[in-house]
């Protein structure tokens, strides 16, 4: 039985895993590493510290089905809707542009429910696995990282951000053709903080939506009551409120520490809403590769750096930054390491 490593947890390692689970049951042990302390990658919701308030999508805020889409990956989209996971966004989005037949979808649940579900039924999951090396042990691959032994694999599958893959230590730098390094190298992410403000249960926003693009900011570019969004505004938990700074801010601060760059961030989200209440908590989080600004250039969803032992790259950067596009990387993989194993 080969052992394949899928390095990351979220939305393209998650689905990959469980197609692989579902697809090799018997041929493959998978198992799954994400140096975080929980899943999700750019999907994660963050728990509030209080347990009276509600959840807060950090990531990812809803998800967009063009009609292509929609009937390509329609067995994905069609599992998630018949669980439960996504359900129609039906709340009041300000700004938001619909394009023809596309349809947009929210998670009761938070975003992470989706990696979630995927992940329930796919492998034995790992967290605080941080990979730092990759070495080429004759048929198989020697996983080394940051605390812990080292792990013999198979097949190797990476699916975090490209600078990670490219700072790893190891064979996987000599496998790489010019062309693929190349390739790597060009790969551009925009960067953004986001802030989480968790408030107590007798808080009742006094604005209609449930989310809004702000285009007036030099700051922020989007708000979302994140409880509303979801629709699950319930008695006895408070809201939470999700702001995403623009892109041009989280390149202009993104070497500052995130505690010196909230104040900044909440000062202009009071210029927005003058009245808001006082949270009971806040949490910021920096996102330095938040989405995907330039991928791989013809790229099928994955490269390959190596057949045997395989050593394959997945992810959005090697399609396109959204759902789908996480989506059709991980289709692309798990084609690979059928072929392979």
């Amino acid at each position: 039985m080969s052992r394949v490593l899928i390095v990351g947890a979220g939305l393209t390692g998650s689905l990959c895993a469980c197609l692989l689970r579902r697809e090799m049951k018997n041929k493959v042990h998978i198992v799954v590493w994400d140096k975080a302390r929980g899943s999700g990658g750019r999907m994660s919701t963050s728990r509030p510290p209080d347990p009276s308030s509600h959840s807060a999508d950090l990531g990812a805020q809803y998800i967009t089905a063009t009609a292509a889409y929609a009937q390509s990956h329609h067995s994905v989209y069609s599992e998630l809707l018949s669980s439960g996971v996504l359900q129609p966004l039906n709340s009041l989005v300000e700004g938001l542009k619909h394009r023809d037949g596309s349809r947009d979808y929210m998670t009761p649940l938070g975003m992470c429910s989706v990696v979630k579900h995927f992940l329930s039924q796919s492998a034995d999951l790992f967290f605080e696995h941080h990979v730092t090396g990759l070495y080429r042990r004759g048929a198989l691959w020697e996983v080394q990282r940051k605390a812990g032994d080292s792990e013999m694999f198979d097949a190797v599958v990476l699916t975090m951000p490209v600078p990670q893959i490219l700072q790893l230590q190891g064979d996987l730098g000599q496998l790489l053709s010019l062309q693929q390094k190349q390739q790597l190298d060009g790969v551009v992410y925009s960067s953004r903080f986001a802030v989480a403000l968790f408030f107590p249960p007798d808080v009742v926003f006094s604005f209609p939506w449930a989310a809004r693009y702000v285009t007036d900011n030099p700051c922020i570019c989007y708000i979302a009551a994140d409880s509303r969004k979801r629709n699950a505004d319930a008695p006895g938990r408070g809201p939470s409120l999700v702001v995403h700074t623009s892109v041009p801010f989280g390149l202009e601060h993104l070497e500052k520490d995130k505690d010196d760059v909230q104040p900044v961030i909440l000062q202009e989200l009071h210029k927005l809403i003058p009245d808001l209440p006082q949270p009971i908590s806040i949490k910021c989080h920096k996102w330095r590769y938040s989405q995907v600004v330039t991928a791989v250039p013809d790229c099928p969803g994955q490269m390959t750096v190596l057949v045997r032992p395989l050593l394959v790259c997945g992810g959005d950067a090697f399609s396109h930054s959204n759902f789908d596009g996480c989506v059709e990387s991980a289709l692309s993989v798990l084609n690979v390491l059928k072929t392979s194993l």
